[in-house]
């Protein structure tokens, strides 16, 4: 029998993998560890790489036993989600991957200048109707230039049509360079594309067995420049590939 919430919370209050610090907890007090992660939990100066909305964590738990020359720290609001794979690192004694649990519009707090070198968003929620919520929006992006290095990676890899067709028009909008850009990630076998092939989350294989294709995309993203949001209309994607019905009769949005 799976535990339940409150079970995994306390849980998690226990764990030396996960450091929880909700907007609600963290306010304006200074996270002590900021620029630190690399001396006081991983214990190495091997890279860092964020995923942003890790849901149950095991994309990051499989990226860093793929990757044990890497470090990896999962970041999402749901604890009770992120238990799963914090809980999974700590069985299989899986050192370099750890878990925040914060509030993705404040990570910037967590993280010194050029501390990060890459960033994952894996199956964001596409926000259709808020482009400021879109994890791969203008106003993250300014955010993660706070903590990324200089043309530091982000990978997107997602099922959703809207959020890959927004991010290429807002990368095109500013000119940031694409290192490689798919729409169906499985049709193709570049080398560039063997990394985010290698995973398949639970929800992937089953967007996959209904014939959806999965869409990747890696850039760069240089501290230079003043970015802009694209101005265009994009048509939403059909809501059922999310066991949900459409909220309004609209076709399209920004």
């Amino acid at each position: 029998m799976s535990k339940g919430k409150l079970a995994k919370f306390a849980d998690m209050e226990t764990y030396r993998n996960v450091f929880q610090y909700p907007y609600s907890v963290v306010s304006d007090v200074p996270f002590a560890m900021r620029g630190l992660w690399r001396e006081e939990f991983f214990h190495n100066d091997n890279p860092i790489i964020l995923e942003l909305g890790c849901g149950k964590g095991e994309y990051a738990v499989e990226l860093a036993k793929a990757h044990p020359e890497r470090n990896y720290i999962g970041v999402d609001i749901k604890g009770a989600r992120m238990w799963t794979g914090a809980t999974r690192a700590l069985q299989e004694g899986i050192e370099n991957v750890a878990f925040l649990r914060t509030n993705i519009e404040i990570i910037d707090r967590f993280f010194a200048p050029g501390e990060v070198q890459e960033i994952w968003l894996t199956f964001s929620d596409p926000q259709m109707k808020n482009p400021r919520k879109r994890l791969t929006s203008t106003y993250f992006m300014e955010r993660y230039r706070r903590f990324l290095v200089d043309r530091g990676i982000i990978h997107l890899k997602t099922d959703s049509n809207f959020l890959f067709t927004y991010t290429t028009f807002m990368v095109q909008r500013n000119g940031l360079p694409v290192i490689v850009r798919t729409e169906d990630l499985y049709a193709s076998s570049t080398a560039p594309l063997a990394e985010a092939s290698a995973i398949q989350t639970y929800y992937e294989q089953m967007w996959l067995s209904r014939g959806i294709s999965i869409k990747y995309m890696q850039f760069l993203l240089p501290h230079d420049g003043q970015l802009e949001e694209p101005d265009i209309e994009i048509e939403l994607d059909d809501y059922r590939s999310y066991h949900r019905s459409k909220r309004s009769s609209l076709e399209t949005s920004k």
